[in-house]
């Protein structure tokens, strides 16, 4: 999902020249495309192959660093019974999804496993602490052949990622562990639409080719043409986002002129199915009818020469075929988010034509269900990095009385996301701190729910730094900006317009704050502007605000171009501290914090 990127916890080394760019390893264009090639089971036996051979395609995507169980509504899927019904079924952690991918695998002489990225950024304290290396190791077990970008990648900027791709222990921390250096990933993270603004060539390999006994199938790999919109500036700083159906179509073209006639594209972009179950039909009642959103637009215009789309970013399950540009079906998937799913699709190969026979692939999604033998290499591998990270993860912040839901809810105004702008308006409200009156928080960056259940030792209804960091995982540093009566309208209403129109990102708003969201009307009209009250008084256009908000949204992130308008800055401490101090001011262990009331935003369908 669009979500709030990371601010750079340490000084990072800047992109200071073109040159600079291409030395890092991982970060030049010009890698041959079969370096990183690599194939999974036994080979085919003796004898004359047959015409056609059946590949297993594996694939996942926004993992996000989710090594261990979701917790809460964050970490199920909905799952549509015979009677209609739905049905919750927890899912997720590499230790189960690592067993899915292994037993899938059984009987699959051809197998390859890729991945729509996100896999790093925005993670859970136990890989984003560590700059993310965990879960590149944890990939590196899970034999991923290949993965796109995904917007995420780019939080820490393209060098950290080059560091991500090649190893080598960071920069400013060092190394985690004594005597062990971090390896990087051993699969390619492709980024063809991605380029350096200095040099024109891509940062990373924008291909490459699965081999095996004679088998060639090519990988191209793109984030959404967006990403500077939902990244921080340092993030995509001398880089440059090009149009996602032009890159893939170029590359194709250049692998078919190769001799890899069988492509996949693997695109961080994706779609919304008409039911968020994962087991919904949305080729129901016709090709690709139950699916809109960017993807679709995205599929019909990629050239026929690509035979299926890995896709991801919007954190939606679906199997679908969508008419290429000739009309043909072509299946495009996505398996949800945080490791709960992954997608199982068969190409049919054809040895002659070296071409996917297109009328017979097939693809479904299956769960990760906790129900399984967890995988031991990645259970020492999550104890390992949990060891490292106790003595911060396990300190308690608070007491709760009951779940209080964010990523996992549904609904417009989250109990979380009141939560959390509660806090930041409390903590930046005083004046020396920058006499604030409202504050904002953007729902994409509120990555988990806050659940009762203990995840440790600590107890029941505690949160631990862990927990609150799993929710608030870029420690975005506090802004509080002047803005108009007239801006703060504007604002809301770009919640709902221009670029959110079709997908609205409803801002989580502090207490005292009320309006109506009318969502009969389309665009900036709902918003109805004559109800919008900071605490019971009609906003005055004229009037000047201090306003509270992460430096993402200050800097016009998430398609607020009116929250980049805000003068004379103030900058606080962090999105995190706020958030804990916040909890320890206002809950004990006798008088633990109850969920807010969600009664900020009228909502009328």
């Amino acid at each position: 999902m669009s979500a709030t990127p990371q601010k750079n916890r340490v000084p990072r080394r800047v992109l200071a020249a073109a040159a600079g760019l291409a030395t890092v390893g991982a970060l030049v264009a010009a890698l041959p495309a079969g370096a990183h090639d690599r194939g999974h089971g036994n080979g085919h036996g003796h004898g004359h192959p047959a015409r056609t051979v059946d590949v297993q395609l594996l694939s996942f995507n926004d993992l996000h660093g989710n090594l261990e169980p979701p917790a809460g509504s964050a970490g199920a899927v909905g799952e549509t019974q015979a009677d209609g019904t739905v049905k919750s079924v927890p899912a997720g952690g590499v230790e189960y999804l690592a067993t899915s991918l292994r037993t899938a695998r059984k009987g699959h002489p051809y197998s390859v496993t890729a991945a729509g990225g996100d896999m790093v950024g925005a993670s859970p304290l136990l890989s984003g602490l560590f700059h993310d290396e965990p879960t590149i190791e944890a990939l590196n077990k899970l034999d991923l052949d290949v993965t796109s970008v995904g917007n995420h990648e780019f939080d820490e900027g393209a060098v950290e990622l080059g560091r991500l791709q090649d190893g080598g222990c960071h920069p400013v921390e060092g190394c985690y562990e004594k005597g062990r250096k971090f390896q990087g990933a051993d699969f390619p993270y492709l980024a063809a639409n991605v380029t350096a603004e200095k040099t024109g060539r891509p940062v990373l390999k924008p291909y490459t080719v699965w081999k095996k006994n004679g088998v060639k199938i090519g990988f191209i790999g793109v984030t959404l043409e967006g990403t500077p919109n939902i990244v921080t500036a340092n993030g995509v700083k001398g880089l440059k986002f090009h149009d996602e159906i032009e890159t893939v179509n170029k590359y194709a073209k250049e692998l078919d002129r190769q001799g890899v006639k069988s492509i996949v594209a693997l695109i961080h972009e994706g779609g919304a199915p008409a039911s968020s179950s994962y087991n919904y039909d949305c080729d129901s009642p016709g090709a690709g009818d139950g699916i809109s959103g960017p993807i679709v637009d995205i599929a019909k215009g990629i050239t026929p020469k690509v035979d299926a789309l890995v896709t991801g970013h919007t954190h939606q399950a679906y199997v679908c075929t969508v008419p290429d540009p000739s009309g043909k079906p072509r299946m495009v998937t996505s398996a949800s988010s945080f490791g709960k799913l992954y997608t199982d699709t068969t190409l049919t190969y054809d040895r002659r034509t070296k071409d996917i026979v297109r009328t017979s692939v097939s693809s479904a999604n299956h769960i990760v269900g906790r129900d399984q033998a967890k995988a031991s290499d990645m259970t020492a591998l999550i104890a390992r990095w949990n060891t490292l990270a106790a003595p911060i993860a396990g300190r308690p912040q608070g007491f709760i009385s009951a779940d209080i839901n964010g990523r996992g809810s549904t609904a417009p105004e989250k109990p979380l996301g009141n939560l959390i702008a509660d806090a930041q308006l409390e903590g930046l409200a005083p004046a020396d701190k920058g006499g604030a009156v409202v504050a904002f928080m953007n729902p994409g960056g509120i990555r988990s729910d806050l659940v009762y259940a203990a995840s440790g030792s600590e107890g029941d209804g505690v949160v631990t730094y862990g927990e609150a960091f799993t929710v608030q995982p870029f420690t975005n540093m506090m802004n509080v900006v002047d803005l108009t009566g007239a801006q703060l309208v504007t604002a809301l209403k770009q919640q709902v317009s221009g670029s959110n129109e079709a997908s609205p990102k409803i801002l989580q708003v502090s207490r005292g704050l009320t309006y109506t969201l009318d969502m009969t009307k389309s665009g900036a009209d709902r918003v109805v502007a004559d109800s919008v009250r900071l605490n019971g008084e009609a906003i005055d256009p004229a009037k000047t605000y201090r306003v509270a908000m992460n430096e993402f949204l200050a800097g016009g992130g998430d398609g607020f171009a009116a929250l980049g308008q805000g003068t004379n800055k103030l900058v606080g401490p962090s999105d995190l501290d706020l958030f804990n101090a916040y909890l320890a001011a206002h809950s004990t262990a006798s008088t633990p914090l109850a969920p807010p009331a969600t009664d900020r935003i009228t909502i009328l369908k």
